[in-house]
């Protein structure tokens, strides 16, 4: 497995239209979006198989939500995993839109 010790850290890819998590210099994972005016659709997000059970999907998660709070716009949970996040996690209820 990976070194997961390394920085993790949550980058956005506009090119892309995804948030991507690195630990170190590997991608771990990444959430896919849509765009729309004031708000985000997040209908995917994995973590690469190498890097599950280490709580990185759970960084993936918060670390793509702040950035999208940070910015003011609205969330679309249509992923399962970040519906789930979502749904444990009250601090977040406020970025929910439909």
């Amino acid at each position: 497995m990976p070194d997961t010790d390394d920085a993790v850290r949550v980058v956005l890819n506009a090119g892309q239209k995804r948030y991507e998590l690195w630990s170190g210099d590997d991608l771990a994972g990444f959430a896919s979006f849509r765009e729309g005016p004031g708000w985000v659709k997040l209908f995917h997000a994995e973590v690469e198989p190498a890097f599950e059970g280490h709580g990185l999907g759970a960084a993936l998660a918060a670390g793509t939500l702040d950035d999208l709070r940070a910015k003011g716009l609205g969330v679309i949970p249509a992923c399962p995993f970040i519906a789930h996040y979502v749904s444990g996690h009250p601090e977040y209820d406020d970025l929910v839109v439909e």
